[in-house]
């Protein structure tokens, strides 16, 4: 039996995804709290926090996205044409925060308010429109053909709106406990009081999302309550709630990364419950990864490139968190 490229190719592409989600969603989440820290200094280290690694970060947004053009081209042509506008505006977001992170500490004081006006800008904006895009693919979108047949603005439901307000907090929730794990002092303290209730609030999220998606989704519906799926799909929930404990019960002592690896664990099981939601739909709610797959000779010249290039990204990605590893402080930078 041969292999399947195609779900191949959708773990590849899920896998970048989620490392995308994972490491921008911290660093997205420092400008989405920096309104909470007025101090300059306060504001220098949660830069300095992910100076280093900030850019190389959104690589695997361009893996993803290079992996659907590749693999699932009428995914990506549907998908690219339905979401225009909210992709336009999370680009235009994360171009203000890229440029706010050069110029921030070259500008004059008079100046510098301007850029962390930019960062928070673009933290907000790129982290918003991709919960909005987020929240529009998983209500689904109709296809004629080979083509999106939708209109412009379909993306603009109160689903997708509150699903970006959710990544906001979500983001926010990272960048916070990240903050806990690489700060210490008077900012670590700040962070970690604000910590429980953006966990709450993202419990809350959680909670809504849930209720949501299903009530309005006869399939997602059917996927999670019928038997035996209930007794397979029933730990998901129940960890959200064993991670969110943890969670609340850690910013109680002294922590350290314990909050920051259980709110990895909260969005990791988020997005799985997504993914158990639309699978095997790469356009919900009628295209499948293999109705929307390239030739198996494209996948396949395709996957060679990728399996060179992944662990590449890996590796230089690891040793990148290695070597700025430690506290970040205004005085000595990382130690």
């Amino acid at each position: 039996m041969g292999v399947d490229l195609a779900l191949l190719w959708a773990v590849i592409i899920l896998f970048g995804i989620l490392m995308y989600v994972v490491m921008d969603g911290f660093d997205l989440g420092i400008g989405i709290l920096f309104p909470f820290a007025k101090a300059k200094e306060d504001r220098d280290v949660m830069m300095n926090t992910v100076a280093p690694v900030w850019d190389g970060n959104e690589t695997w947004l361009v893996l993803g996205g290079a992996g659907l053009m590749a693999a699932f081209p009428l995914a990506y042509a549907v998908i690219l044409d339905a979401f225009m506008l909210p992709l336009i505006f999370m680009l235009l977001g994360l171009i203000f925060r890229g440029v706010a992170f050069e110029f921030r500490f070259k500008a004059s004081e008079a100046h510098r308010h301007l850029w962390d006006k930019a960062f928070i800008f673009g933290s907000v904006t790129a982290t918003f429109f991709q919960g909005v895009t987020l929240g529009a693919y998983i209500h689904g979108l109709p296809v004629s053909g080979r083509s999106y047949a939708g209109g412009a603005l379909d993306w603009i439901t109160p689903f997708s709106l509150f699903t970006g307000l959710g990544l906001l907090v979500a983001y926010a929730l990272l960048g916070c406990t990240w903050l806990i794990f690489k700060t210490h002092g008077e900012l670590h303290d700040r962070m970690r009081g604000l910590a429980r209730p953006l966990t709450l609030g993202l419990l809350a999220v959680i909670v809504v999302i849930s209720v949501w998606t299903p009530l309005t989704h006869e399939a997602i519906a059917a996927r999670w309550f019928s038997l035996p799926n209930l007794f397979w799909f029933a730990p998901v929930p129940l960890l959200v709630l064993v991670c969110a404990y943890y969670l609340l019960r850690s910013l109680s002592s002294q922590p350290h990364a314990g909050p920051f690896m259980l709110t990895l664990g909260l969005v990791f099981l988020g997005y799985s419950g997504l993914g158990i939601s639309v699978w095997p739909y790469i356009i919900p709610p009628s295209v499948t990864i293999w109705d929307a797959s390239s030739p198996a000779q494209s996948q396949g010249f395709a996957l060679v490139g990728a399996l060179f290039i992944v662990p590449f990204i890996l590796a230089y990605t690891a040793w990148s968190y290695y070597v700025f590893r430690g506290k970040v402080s205004v005085d000595d930078g990382y130690h």
